[in-house]
């Protein structure tokens, strides 16, 4: 039986765009009663953000008072907080204003952060990259590979994918559409697992590129896109050329036993106590080797160094000498 759901729509036409989410007014609300249950959302953020967020916090509560949305500042646990209001219309405005204080908190300024509450086609993403890599040098050394040399890499990386992008401690920050984000991930934890940006990097700009032709958009772009294969070079291992041993049929002598050793040196037969006295003794001895060459060690820099008359008589000495039938 032929399915019924694959039928054309009245409304799938070229000229509505289904992501486009309309904004969402107060006369919406058709109920006009405030929400029944309070909802809020609280993050951390660092001690260094502490000083912007006291410059900038009036500014945060004035535009999400405008929501109807409050907001809490708590700089002795180092959190922030949003709550709807009885004054809260749009269900939507308490998760938006969670993404503006998780934004916030991981260092992107309050001008770029507050777009997240005015445009509703924008979205934001945090990604955690502190835990995908072991070893400290290599994470700090894959994560400069995302800024690149003056911050190229970072720049080219916004202008292909229409996000911004802010790399701080741990994580990546991102704003800009979903497509976009969703390209910025798959660059950041690809460069994160070892490769590099710039293979992504030419990949997005021949999709823009074949993007722009009609012709091309119900055919597979496969073909045209680079492939590139990942080959693990070891690094050249320096040679050593080993000795050959002369060969013999006869197997090697047998070591003596620790006993054995013992009872060669006498020790086997001593009592527990002069066996303590004996490692004793032996420690006094090495202290003492090693406080006569810390001595002369010490010593050396009180050496006065020869004068050039001595060295001058001293030549001239060996030289008689040497001149002497």
């Amino acid at each position: 039986m032929p399915s019924t759901h694959n039928k054309d729509k009245p409304w799938d036409i070229p000229t509505i765009d289904k992501w486009q989410e309309p904004e969402f007014k107060q006369e919406d609300n058709s109920s006009g009663q405030p929400f029944t249950e309070e909802s809020s959302f609280a993050t951390l953020f660092p001690k260094y953000r502490e000083a912007y967020l006291r410059q900038v916090w009036g500014e945060v509560t004035r535009t999400l008072e405008k929501k109807g949305i409050a907001c809490v500042l708590d700089l002795v646990e180092g959190s922030m907080t949003v709550k709807t209001t009885l004054k809260t219309y749009d269900p939507a405005a308490i998760l938006k204003g969670r993404d503006l204080i998780k934004l916030l908190a991981r260092s992107v300024p309050y001008p770029q952060a507050v777009k997240i509450l005015e445009d509703d086609a924008m979205a934001c993403d945090v990604i955690k990259i502190g835990n995908l890599v072991g070893n400290k040098e290599r994470f700090i050394k894959r994560r400069q590979r995302i800024l690149g040399p003056n911050g190229n890499t970072l720049r080219a990386l916004e202008l292909l994918t229409q996000c911004y992008i802010l790399v701080q401690g741990n994580t990546v920050a991102a704003m800009g559409g979903y497509k976009g984000l969703k390209e910025v991930r798959r660059v950041v934890e690809d460069c994160m697992r070892n490769v590099h940006p710039i293979y992504h990097i030419k990949e997005l700009m021949i999709k823009r590129e074949l993007a722009k032709n009609p012709e091309l958009a119900n055919e597979s772009w496969d073909r045209f896109l680079p492939h590139f294969k990942k080959r693990n070079v070891q690094r050249r291992k320096p040679k050593v050329v080993k000795e050959k041993k002369q060969y013999t049929p006869f197997p090697p002598p047998q070591q003596p036993r620790q006993i054995d050793l013992q009872m060669d040196s006498g020790e086997y037969f001593l009592s527990k106590r002069e066996k303590s006295q004996q490692a004793e003794e032996k420690r006094r001895e090495q202290r003492e080797e090693r406080k006569e060459e810390r001595k002369k060690e010490r010593e050396k820099d009180f050496v006065p160094p020869k004068e050039e008359n001595e060295i001058k008589k001293n030549r001239r000495k060996h030289k008689r000498t040497a001149d002497e039938p």
